[in-house]
């Protein structure tokens, strides 16, 4: 009795899955197949650091591989230009000297010539005496102003000195990352010359060339996509695509740009799956039938039976030719 209770539950689910796989509709899909992006991680920027000014290198603060901190890069021997300075601010404070006296000796003209003038109102003076008594006045007024201006010069002088000097220690951004620097303290330097290479780390950036259907699939992904960065997976957004077509290649440049990483350096593999569009048609490997090397489906519309072409796989799915029998949308049932 019991084996007479499984025979029937046998004949019960291959009966079942029969019904099912020969009702079962198929649609006809356009087709595509995975590939996998792959490029190497470089840093977001990297710039060269120069000198502005001619000197001695007398410290030098960073090596390659160490990141950039409040302090200078490099600082050049500033003896001269601290004595320029120093020069400039005696020649000032001798300014201010000279400018006090003429604006006592000013004041003092300035009453005398008031004097002089009430007296000449009262025919107690003569014109020639008034008229003496106001040429000095002017005369110390003039070179009041031009001592001034004589003074603002040399103040102009000095903040330039102050700025060259400043110029004396060079800088690199906070947080980038010394990647090359040969010199070593006591170099001499001369102007614009280069001194060290710096990179920006702190974000990722994956360049890559692609065809116009690998950019198609890869601007088709949401704004922020995930990635895989060493085989971790990470987000990644377009950060700059050039619109120029590169004749060599045949292909178009964009650039990855990648968030979470675990270790800000270059050469980290990275890859991103896509799927992009490829000729032929897409359909399941159930809905075909392939007897004796004849692979052929079976259109739910007519029941017509139609041999296809198969070029490849896709996962579950088989890519066949494309053929006017299979319209894309159609549908297939699972043939006899």
């Amino acid at each position: 009795m019991q084996k007479v209770i499984q025979f029937i539950s046998i004949f019960i689910i291959i009966t079942g899955t029969g019904w099912t796989l020969e009702h079962q509709e198929f649609k006809i899909r356009k087709a595509n197949k995975i590939i996998t992006m792959k490029g190497y991680t470089r840093s977001n920027a990297s710039m060269t650091v120069a000198s502005e000014v001619a000197g001695k290198i007398i410290i030098i603060n960073y090596n390659i591989g160490e990141k950039i901190q409040k302090k200078s890069f490099f600082e050049i021997d500033p003896t001269f230009i601290n004595f320029q300075i120093e020069s400039t601010r005696k020649a000032m404070r001798k300014l201010d000297i000279g400018l006090e006296q003429l604006h006592s000796q000013s004041t003092y003209l300035k009453k005398e010539f008031q004097r002089i003038d009430q007296l000449h109102q009262g025919d107690r003076a003569t014109g020639v005496r008034r008229d003496a008594a106001k040429e000095k006045l002017k005369q110390a007024q003039f070179e009041l102003k031009s001592l001034e201006l004589e003074k603002a010069m040399v103040k102009t002088t000095l903040e330039e000195l102050q700025e060259r000097r400043a110029r004396h220690k060079i800088y690199a951004p906070k947080g980038w990352v010394v990647v090359d620097q040969s010199l070593e303290k006591g170099e001499i330097i001369t102007p614009h010359q280069p001194l060290a290479r710096v990179a920006d780390f702190r974000t990722l950036v994956v360049p890559l060339y692609v065809s116009t259907v690998e950019y198609k699939a890869i601007a088709s992904l949401p704004p922020k996509f995930k990635a895989s960065l060493e085989g971790q997976s990470v987000n990644a957004v377009i950060k700059q695509f050039n619109p120029e077509f590169n004749p060599e290649l045949r292909k178009l440049s964009l650039e990855i740009q990648i968030y979470g990483q675990q270790e800000p350096r270059g050469g980290l593999r990275f890859s991103l799956p896509l799927s992009i569009e490829t000729k032929g048609c897409l359909i399941p490997k159930i809905a075909v039938s392939n007897r004796y090397d004849n692979p052929r489906v079976q259109l739910k519309t007519n029941g017509k039976i139609v041999a296809v072409i198969i070029l490849g796989e896709s996962g579950d799915d088989l890519i066949v030719a494309e053929d006017a029998k299979l319209p894309l949308g159609g549908l297939l049932v699972n043939p006899n």
